[in-house]
């Protein structure tokens, strides 16, 4: 069973976000969470929150073994982009955009092999 997380309008770039969302796709949730813990990018705390929800939805919801759960599918979707601008010379405007990226994090329980 696949056990979802979301986080709604990180205010990182997606692009940004996926580069650290790659690094821990497929780890366990333990193994995980130390490799975001020593990334040096505001975009590893976000995905961080969002695997620790995802594991405590696990944990709370359906009583799964928080030490057993691994990332089965984790992605970075584009969220909205504030439209702002900046005054230049000659009474000219430059776009500044300004966007946000939904984190969507599924755990499950790792599946043990019986060797046969």
């Amino acid at each position: 069973m696949k056990v979802v997380a979301i986080s709604k309008d990180v205010r990182v770039s997606s692009r940004k976000v996926k580069l650290v969302v790659d690094t821990v796709r497929g780890k366990k949730v333990d193994e995980a969470l130390t490799i975001l813990k020593f990334l040096p990018t505001p975009a590893a705390q976000a995905v961080a929150k969002a695997v620790k929800s995802a594991a405590a939805n696990a944990e709370n919801n359906f009583q799964m073994e928080p030490t057993e759960l691994k990332i089965t599918d984790i992605f970075a979707d584009e969220g909205h982009t504030f439209k702002r601008f900046r005054p230049q010379a000659r009474g000219r405007v430059n776009p500044i955009l300004k966007r946000c990226t939904h984190i969507s994090v599924f755990v499950a329980e790792e599946e043990e092999n019986s060797g046969t």
